[in-house]
């Protein structure tokens, strides 16, 4: 069961923020209307860097037309189970999803928690995706936010996800409980390996080393999650490239001999790490 989310602040004076029929709002004033899709805007104009960012409108509808065909859905399985396992046996718990994209991999894990009573946020940078996460899941809150300012309570989350985002370790410790998860997924060595072969004259050598641990934080688990994914169709393949970095990083060679493909086998490999929130405080406020 998807419960209310209750631990929003202002973005503009970090205090407490109170749902208010059709808005959001502090003591202070400050009101932020919902809009019809359902999600809050967070992001204060003088915190964009850029007057649309994130993903572009194209770059959202690729990824939920490929996530939603099911392609990574032994990720988001994998990544709900771990998340279940590692709350608290009892009562409610509250999760957020820290660069949600669309949504997809919150949507999952509110769909394996059938037997649980989750507080469920996901927060992008991207007012496409979050539109889009918001049309598509009506009982979690969606909120234009950034990693770099949460707009949370200090202390409160028993979880956050990055799912191949960017983390940002001072503020996911700040809003993480004492005992809190940090689940964090990244590509592998091997991800995506067979596109990037033909997309790019040759591949980086790949950095080696265990996962550094950021303050705040000890070592819960780290492994790798690997499977095979078979895609057919060219437009399968036209828009896994359009949701990931790649489009951008290859040449104009790379994206046509990509755009010539009708059938793609890969390789899903993803690193999956576990990090615990200590119990050390931290100082209130936003990371920089």
């Amino acid at each position: 069961m998807i419960l209310p989310f209750q631990n929003l602040t202002c973005p503009l004076d970090a205090a407490p923020l109170r749902r208010d029929g059709a808005a959001w709002r502090c003591p202070a004033g400050h009101g932020f209307d919902i809009a019809r899709e359902g999600y809050v805007n967070l992001l204060p104009v003088q915190n964009k860097r850029s007057r649309d960012p994130g993903d572009s409108k194209e770059m959202v509808a690729a990824r939920r037309r490929f996530l939603n065909a099911g392609h990574y859905q032994p990720l988001a399985d994998e990544v709900s189970r771990r998340v279940l396992a590692g709350l608290p046996p009892r009562g409610e718990a509250s999760c957020l999803d820290a660069g949600c994209g669309e949504g997809y991999y919150l949507r999952r894990l509110g769909a394996s928690a059938v037997a649980r009573h989750l507080a469920l946020a996901g927060v992008d940078i991207s007012k496409w995706a979050v539109q889009a996460a918001a049309r598509q899941q009506r009982e979690a809150t969606w909120l234009v936010g950034s990693n770099a300012r949460l707009p949370v309570a200090d202390a409160t989350l028993d979880c956050v996800l990055c799912m191949f985002g960017f983390p940002v370790y001072a503020e996911f410790a700040r809003v993480l409980k004492p005992g809190g998860l940090l689940l964090q997924v990244d590509a592998g060595p091997d991800h995506l390996r067979q596109l990037r072969e033909i997309i790019y004259p040759a591949l980086k050598p790949e950095r080696k080393g265990e996962p550094r641990v950021p303050a705040g934080f000890g070592m819960g688990a780290h492994d790798s999650l690997r499977f095979t994914l078979e895609l057919e169709g060219a437009e399968a393949i036209a828009d896994l490239l359009l949701m990931t970095p790649h489009l951008f990083r290859t040449t104009p060679d790379g994206r046509a001999r990509a755009a010539a493909l009708t059938a793609l086998s890969l390789t899903v490999d993803a690193r999956l790490l576990v990090l615990v929130r200590d119990g050390r405080s931290v100082a209130s406020g936003s990371a920089g």
